[in-house]
């Protein structure tokens, strides 16, 4: 249809009226029952046809007499506007879009469906959607690209190169939508500022904005998202470098319902936007600001007073900010209750002192503390000292952090519940003992990660702790940590349900067979990645004694494992769902067990790189229960010819191979 006739250049409101006149009944015969515009279809199509048609004599006459029927592309655009205007449903609006370039632009005009707009903006330049297709899709793939709108649909992703403007302005097109997220970028045609608007303009009712690694969004983009989409809820820009300060102050004066924003390696952005936001969003709770270079005390603390009563989540990663902004976060902090602070260079001990004795974050429940040189013993027992409410504590590469706060912390911190420490090496396996034995009777999770100052000790304190609230114990990746320090752990914690061994590789069966004996309580979740000296006993007795409860068990890596514990895992266990044997020495027989007990109902396998397991487990594979959802069989030696035979027995099942 495009490009068949010229433009009429006459202009006026009766000739608008008048051709309105003239080719409604053309308009009307190219709507179907449907509510679609009959009339478009693939270019492809509509081609075919034409070349499949004899050339003749008695055809011209026909064809001459085709031409000089009235055609919608005659109108100008202020009368084709007024016409699509008018059209009604979302399928009808996205197929109208298809037609070419021009009808696209027209409607990207349209703020919403009811809405009466006088006189069409100035069309966006988008690409061609047919341009877009044509040689690289099939028609009907093509079609349904355009068509993925339904009605009920509130929410659309474009990713890579599928994030485009024609596509983002096809998604505003069929409006209704209430969430957009948009990560990356297509090449060539990415997303800009005119994608951004004719998404402001037909969805109106948006809540929900991410915006991830978009170069080409500027603050002209995000000025029009503020000036319609006033219901604007949720907001995440990162990796936008185009977008500033203005384009924030943009969105404080337009969105006053903003409750949550994110902003992450956006150099553009600096203090007088977080101000903004701060002074005009009431209702703003949550805030995370990561990587922006321009970002100093001023807009933080500008930002944290102005949204003292409403602000509960606070995270603050790579920011050039100091003492004084943690002050202002301890005074004005007063609705915080999930605080995390990474890789703040020039915060000091006092910074961190400060923030707890100004006693405002009375509700704060989660604290994460991640590559702060200013964290020190003291201004650990200060934050516990001053914040009654607080339930976790996450602590990463904290290296001024030690044994002795430890025991002052667990007596000030009386609700902790979870404590988690990870590449802090100056805590020693003394200092948890310590904390343990004065801990919180709700103290429920421990873990220790990568920490190389747990290891064994040479003699046990006079008085080991019994912590029978502690329910879940990760152990990981702790070099130092052997037998003798495993058999200290079964004594002190009877009522474990969750345990993480994970890369233990000295831990053996000796220090094992403890831990399970000791357990009164039973084990629901075992994680043993990387115990590469635990055996088939070890392996055996765990489900011996807690088989009626264990609901996940790891072994990948866990090399010394063989058929012998698929054969007393099948015989004990009931509830087991998730099994992972990943790098394990079982094999096809191994697999013939597990297909063949009954009472077992696993929904996730994995076999990755299991050397020994073949094509003869193939059918013992098919014949596992339907409440497999997941199996993993990559690097063995199935082979694909066989996947794609289990593919048809497991259908209902993800086989990732």
């Amino acid at each position: 249809m495009r490009g068949h006739f010229m433009r009429s250049r006459c202009g006026g409101l009766d000739f608008v009226l008048v051709c309105a006149y003239r080719f409604l009944p053309c308009f009307l015969d190219y709507i179907g029952d449907d509510g679609v515009l009959a009339g478009v279809r693939s270019r492809k199509r509509v081609f075919a046809s034409a070349a499949s048609e004899p050339v003749t004599a008695a055809a011209a006459p026909k064809r001459q007499k085709r031409s000089e029927e009235p055609s919608l592309d005659a109108l100008p655009d202020e009368c084709l506007f007024e016409v699509l205007r008018r059209v009604r449903g979302a399928r009808a609006r996205c197929a109208s879009a298809c037609v070419s370039r021009r009808w696209l632009a027209l409607l990207a005009g349209i703020r919403s469906a009811s809405e009466a707009v006088l006189a069409p903006p100035a069309a966006p330049a988008v690409p061609d959607l047919n341009q877009e297709y044509i040689g690289g899709e099939d028609e009907e793939e093509a079609e349904a690209d355009l068509m993925d709108h339904d009605g009920d649909a509130r929410e659309r992703t474009l990713e890579g190169r599928d994030a485009t403007d024609a596509r983002l302005t096809a998604a505003a097109i069929a409006g209704g939508l209430a969430a957009v997220s948009v990560r990356g970028s297509h090449p060539a045609r990415g997303v800009t500022d005119a994608g951004v608007s004719a998404l402001a303009r037909g969805c109106p009712a948006l809540r929900s904005l991410y915006l991830w690694d978009v170069p080409r969004v500027t603050d002209a983009g995000l000025a029009e998202i503020a000036a319609e989409c006033h219901a604007l809820e949720r907001l995440d820009i990162t990796g936008c470098p185009l977008i500033t300060d203005k384009g924030l102050i943009a969105v404080a004066q337009g969105c006053p319902e903003l409750k949550s924003l994110t902003i992450e390696g956006c150099s553009g952005v600096a203090n007088e936007g977080l101000k903004a936001i701060g002074r005009s969003c009431a209702k703003l709770a949550a805030v995370n600001i990561k990587n922006c270079a321009h970002v100093d005390d001023q807009g933080v603390s500008g930002l944290v007073s102005f949204a003292t009563a409403s602000l509960a989540k606070v995270r603050l990663q790579g920011l050039s900010i100091t003492d004084a902004s943690l002050a202002v976060i301890g005074y004005y902090g007063k609705a915080i209750t999930d605080l995390t602070l990474a890789r703040l260079p020039a915060v000091g001990e006092r910074g961190f002192w400060v923030m707890a004795n100004a006693q405002g974050l009375q509700k704060l429940r989660c604290m994460t503390v991640a590559s702060c040189p200013g964290l020190t013993d003291l201004a650990l027992a200060s934050v516990a000292k001053f914040s009654p409410s607080l339930k976790l504590v996450n602590l990463k590469k904290c290296s001024k952090v030690s044994d002795g706060c430890l025991k002052e912390f667990a007596e000030s911190a009386r609700f902790l519940e979870n404590l988690q420490l990870e590449e802090c090496n100056k805590v020693t396996l003394m200092g948890i003992l310590a904390f343990l034995l004065n801990c919180s009777p709700k103290f429920k999770a421990l873990s220790l990660a990568k920490c190389i100052g747990i290891k064994d000790i040479c003699s046990a304190p006079a008085q080991l702790p019994v912590c029978k609230s502690l329910r879940s114990l990760t152990i990981k990746d702790c070099p130092g940590f052997t037998d003798a320090s495993m058999a200290v752990v079964g004594m002190i914690c009877p009522q474990l349900e969750n345990v993480n061994l994970s890369g233990l590789a000295a831990v053996t069966d000796n220090g094992f067979l403890p831990l399970i004996k000791s357990s009164e309580s039973g084990l629901v979740n075992v994680d043993l990645n990387g115990c590469e000296n635990l055996t088939d006993a070890a392996v055996s007795a765990l489900v011996k004694a807690h088989g009626s409860s264990l609901a996940h068990l790891s072994l990948e890596g866990c090399s010394k494992i063989t058929d012998a514990s698929l054969f007393a895992i099948s015989e004990s266990c009931s509830q087991l769902a998730e099994l992972d044997l990943s790098n394990c020495m079982v094999s096809d027989y191994g697999v013939a067990v597990l297909a063949a007990a009954k009472q077992l109902k696993l929904r996730i396998l994995s076999l990755s790189g299991c050397m020994k397991v073949t094509q003869k487990s193939v059918p013992f594979l098919g014949s596992m229960s339907s409440s497999l959802e997941g199996l993993n069989l990559q690097f063995n030696f199935i082979g694909n010819h066989n996947i794609a035979s289990l593919e048809k027995q497991l259908w209902r099942c993800d086989i990732l191979a």
